[in-house]
């Protein structure tokens, strides 16, 4: 009986060492997913979309919401205009501007270049592979190489035909603040034509004095110069003029 489970045990074991050794390093993922990014970027001229942003503390009580049009730019960096905005006062008069603000600081071509996932700012560790929306993808541990407040600490997951990011997880390399005791977050997103595009963002950050509070967004009514995109519209809970 002892010798049936140590054969068992090592078979499990030697079948675990084989599916990691089938995938590919991370670094070669990495490679290709930021080679075939370059590519798209060649031919990206840009976007609309809007946006609708949800911001809730369960502990007070406490719900707004903003619906906002973006303009995404050739070179990737994006101008806001806000459409409407409701609910919690102090959260339409500081959290939801400041969101923008950070957003669209973050975009310009010198700062992103900061956030990108690549070896420059990140190093990478293979976890294994999933399925995100029906599509295989690998899962790759990323840790930030600097305390760099655009990077972030979590995993990733590359889609196995595009070598394009489907969704991120983790939290930020850098407490944003004091006052702040965590935050974890995931970005997902979702193929649209030969462009992937966010899809959704939920993040809960939990303050030491407010406690958690939860922000949800949802991405939808693309437009690109070549094609109108939808994604996601169900969740709209209006279209853009």
């Amino acid at each position: 009986m002892r010798l049936s489970l140590f054969f068992l045990i090592l078979s499990m074991a030697m079948a675990a060492e084989d599916s990691i050794q089938t995938l590919p390093a991370a670094g070669d993922v990495v490679t290709k997913m930021i080679e075939l990014d370059n590519q798209r970027q060649t031919g990206f001229r840009g976007y609309t979309a809007a946006r609708r942003y949800v911001l809730e503390n369960v502990h007070h009580h406490k719900r707004a919401e903003m619906l906002v049009r973006v303009d995404c730019l050739d070179n990737g960096s994006k101008q806001f205009q806000t459409v409407s905005a409701t609910g919690w006062g102090a959260a339409r008069s500081h959290v939801f501007p400041r969101l923008l603000e950070s957003e669209s600081e973050a975009s310009l071509p010198g700062a992103r270049e900061r956030s990108r996932i690549t070896p420059d700012n990140y190093s990478f560790e293979m976890v294994g592979k999933e399925s995100i929306n029906q599509r295989p993808a690998y899962v790759i541990e990323i840790a930030p190489k600097t305390q760099n407040k655009y990077l972030i600490q979590g995993r990733i997951w590359v889609d196995v035909e595009d070598y394009a990011i489907a969704r991120i997880e983790g939290k930020p390399a850098k407490n944003p603040s004091f006052w702040i005791k965590s935050v974890h977050f995931v970005h997902s997103y979702q193929k649209s034509g030969a462009l992937w595009l966010p899809e959704s963002d939920r993040s809960v950050t939990d303050a030491r004095i407010i406690g958690a509070t939860e922000l949800t967004i949802d991405y939808f009514d693309y437009a690109t110069n070549a094609a109108t995109l939808s994604a996601s519209s169900e969740h709209a809970p209006e279209s853009l003029p």
